[in-house]
């Protein structure tokens, strides 16, 4: 048996497997088509004699028939279909759709179905589907082809030019969609990761000031409108109990709450991370429950974080509001009045306390005061 191989290990081509030609002076021609490791398609491509072989094996008929062959596994994984007998027969029946250009198929519908076999905790599948939202409001790397260096550089320009996104925020993005040009690349699909080319810096957070509580009192006693309204007490929820927003989203009173003395408590988990949180639900909190009848209003973030800029700019105050800023308020609130950062990190759900430090960081007054009462104990 001679094996004529392709540039491919999924492709061969193979004579006389049964070892018959010597005795029948002839043998079959067949493709194997390598699906897995238990999975193999054979197809015939007809007889020929020893000496015939020799030149068939060179034919241009086989050789394309090959890379026709070779060209419909590669459709098959960049759709994401199961490589099985069954799908290869239907590309080979399909005709023009088995050899569709792979460059023109939607690099949108790639990374979704990429995704479905990725096992992700809910919050970060939420941000990928994020990042392909913002793709497709992008526009412009529509297809596999439109992976280009020249298209991610104009894709970053307009990350910066759109929105309120930080350079760290902005990283995110390219690192999640680097993982799906880079699995085009390992399969062939393009010849080069376009972020090969392309190197964005990671860049620091942009330093957020938390609302002092003046600057929060004023934000409880403004008057607003009907979703304004609703948008600003799930924030004062927020930033009087340390929750974000999903886990806003999710609160349930009945369920993950216990009350001890005259002070209810949420023992919950983050939606974000998966980490346990205890956090006290002071007064300005409790007073948006006991108005909603302990059942929050719902709205997505991105319409919440929205109309918290309409509000900002009612409330006067030189401060973006977003629903982090609520959490990182709530932070600051509670170190200001002594809640050691241990306790802090706790209410929040932490697991590094070097994550709660950030909020430490800016409490300037906190420092002063306790330096005072130290240097009056000192004789």
């Amino acid at each position: 048996m001679k094996v004529y191989a392709m540039a491919k290990k999924c492709v061969t081509v193979l004579f006389d497997r049964a070892g018959r030609a010597p005795i029948l002076g002839k043998g079959k021609i067949e493709i194997r088509i390598y699906l897995s490791r238990t999975v193999r398609k054979y197809i015939v491509m007809g007889d020929c004699t020893v000496k015939g072989w020799q030149f068939y094996q060179k034919s241009k008929k086989l050789k394309e028939k090959c890379e026709e062959y070779e060209e419909i596994i590669r459709m098959m994984k960049i759709r994401g279909d199961e490589l099985t007998i069954e799908n290869f027969n239907k590309y080979v029946e399909g005709g023009d759709k088995s050899k569709q250009d792979p460059l023109k198929q939607s690099f949108i519908e790639f990374i979704k179905k990429e995704l479905k076999k990725e096992t992700l905790r809910p919050g970060t599948y939420r941000h990928k589907l994020h990042v392909i939202e913002t793709l497709e409001i992008f526009g412009k790397i529509k297809t596999i082809g439109d992976v280009t260096p020249a298209n991610i550089k104009e894709f970053d320009h307009w990350l910066h030019d759109t929105g309120d996104r930080t350079d760290v925020t902005i990283w995110d993005y390219h690192k999640r969609v680097k993982k799906y040009t880079r699995l085009l690349k390992l399969n062939e699909i393009i010849e080069k990761d376009p972020y090969e080319i392309c190197k964005f810096p990671h860049g620091r957070n942009k330093t957020r000031t938390p609302l002092s509580e003046p600057e929060l009192l004023a934000l409880r006693r403004i008057r607003l409108d009907d979703k304004y309204d609703r948008v600003r007490d799930l924030f004062i929820f927020a930033a009087y109990t340390g929750l974000s927003y999903v886990d806003v989203e999710n609160f349930e009173f009945d369920s993950m709450t216990e009350q001890i003395g005259d002070m209810f408590y949420i023992n919950g988990v983050r939606t974000k991370t998966g980490t346990k949180y205890y956090t006290p639900i002071l007064q300005p909190a409790m007073d948006v429950l006991r108005k909603y009848k302990f059942r929050l209003p719902i709205i997505t973030n991105q319409k919440a974080n929205q109309y918290l800029h309409v509000i900002e700019s009612k409330l006067g105050i030189p401060k973006s509001l977003t629903f982090h800023l609520a959490r990182h308020s709530f932070a600051t609130l509670a170190l200001s009045h002594d809640v050691p950062i241990e306790n802090v990190a706790k209410m929040l759900g932490h697991t590094d306390i070097k994550t709660t430090q950030i909020y430490a960081k800016i409490l300037h007054s906190t420092v002063e005061r306790h330096s005072r009462a130290l240097a009056a104990s000192i004789r």
